[in-house]
C-alpha cells in the first residue's frame, strides 16, 4: 500500500475476507477517518499484515523527481502520486504530456519501467546509467552500481522538518564535472526484430568542463543514446546488465542482457 491514495493491491483470498466484514470494521473503527488507515485496521484484524511493496510511490515531495526516477528500486513500478505537487516528469513538457510521454515506453514493457542498468565505456573511463523507459546519464568517472543506485537529490522534502528528510538515502546534486551526470531523457521508441529500442536524448547542456580524472575526455558531443532491449520481459527483481558501443559519433549504443554469474558491476 502506498498511504495517501498512491494505490493498493489485495490477493482475491483477502478481498473475499475483506468484504464479509468490511461494514463490521468500518462501525468499529469508526473513529478513523482516512481510509487507508481504517483498511489496514480491518486487514490487520483479518490477521493480514503490510508487505512493503517498493513499486508504489505516494510521492510525498516536491519539484523535480528525476533523480529519484532515474534510480528507481529494483522493483516493478506500480503507481506515481501527487502529481500536483511535481514537476513536470519531463523539460519541455507540461504534466499531462509527461504522463502520455512516460506511457508510451510503459505499455509496450512494464516490466522494464524504469528499471536501473549500469555499463561502462573503460577507454573513455564513462559510465552509463539507464532507467529504462524515463533517462540515460553519462558520467565521466567510473561508479559502482553500489553508488549510482542512491537516487540524485533533485526533488525537495513534501514539508520542512529535522533532518534526515527520506526513508532512503539520496545523492546531492553535484557541480563536480566527475560526479555530475550528462542527462539524457527519454525521446522515441521503435519496435525492431528481437525487441525494443529506445532512443534517449540531450535535452540541455551540462555547462561544465570535463572531468581531468578521465583524461579530459568530454562527454558533451554526445547527442542521443540508444538502448536494444530483449523482446522477453524482465524477471522480476532481477537486475540487467548492459553493453556499450561508442565509435566516437553524437551517438552511443547500449543492449541490455543478462548479467554473467561472476560479473561486478563496479
Amino acid at each position: 500500500m502506498a498511504y495517501g491514495g498512491g494505490g493498493y493491491a489485495l490477493s482475491y483470498p483477502l478481498v473475499e475476507a475483506l468484504v464479509a466484514k468490511l461494514d463490521e470494521c468500518i462501525e468499529k473503527y469508526h473513529f478513523i477517518w482516512a481510509g487507508d488507515k481504517l483498511q489496514s485496521y480491518c486487514l490487520a484484524d483479518l490477521g493480514a499484515d503490510l508487505i512493503p511493496e517498493k513499486g508504489f510511490h505516494q510521492m510525498d515531495l516536491r519539484g523535480d523527481l528525476s533523480g529519484l526516477l532515474s534510480s528507481h528500486p529494483t522493483a516493478p513500478l506500480l503507481s506515481l502520486h501527487h502529481f500536483g505537487a511535481l514537476a513536470p516528469l519531463f523539460p519541455g513538457m507540461d504534466r499531462h504530456g509527461s504522463v502520455l510521454q512516460i506511457m508510451k515506453a510503459a505499455n509496450v514493457d512494464q516490466s522494464r519501467m524504469l528499471q536501473q542498468s549500469v555499463c561502462y565505456v573503460r577507454a573513455k573511463n564513462w559510465t552509463f546509467s539507464v532507467s529504462w523507459g524515463y533517462s540515460a546519464h553519462v558520467y565521466e568517472n567510473i561508479f559502482p552500481r553500489s553508488y549510482l543506485k542512491l537516487p540524485i537529490e533533485t526533488f525537495r522534502p513534501w514539508l520542512r522538518g529535522w533532518f534526515p528528510f527520506y526513508m532512503f538515502n539520496t545523492r546531492r546534486v553535484s557541480r563536480n564535472p566527475c560526479e555530475a551526470p550528462h542527462w539524457f531523457f527519454f525521446d522515441s521508441l521503435e519496435q525492431v526484430e528481437g525487441g525494443v529500442v529506445t532512443s534517449y536524448t540531450r535535452k540541455f547542456i551540462r555547462n561544465m568542463t570535463s572531468c581531468s580524472f578521465s583524461g579530459d575526455i568530454s562527454a558533451d558531443p554526445l547527442a542521443s543514446i540508444r538502448v536494444f532491449s530483449p523482446i522477453t520481459p524482465k524477471e522480476g527483481r532481477k537486475v540487467e546488465c548492459c553493453d556499450v558501443e561508442y565509435e566516437g559519433a553524437d551517438v552511443a549504443n547500449i543492449r541490455l542482457r543478462d548479467c554473467r554469474s561472476d560479473e561486478i558491476i563496479s
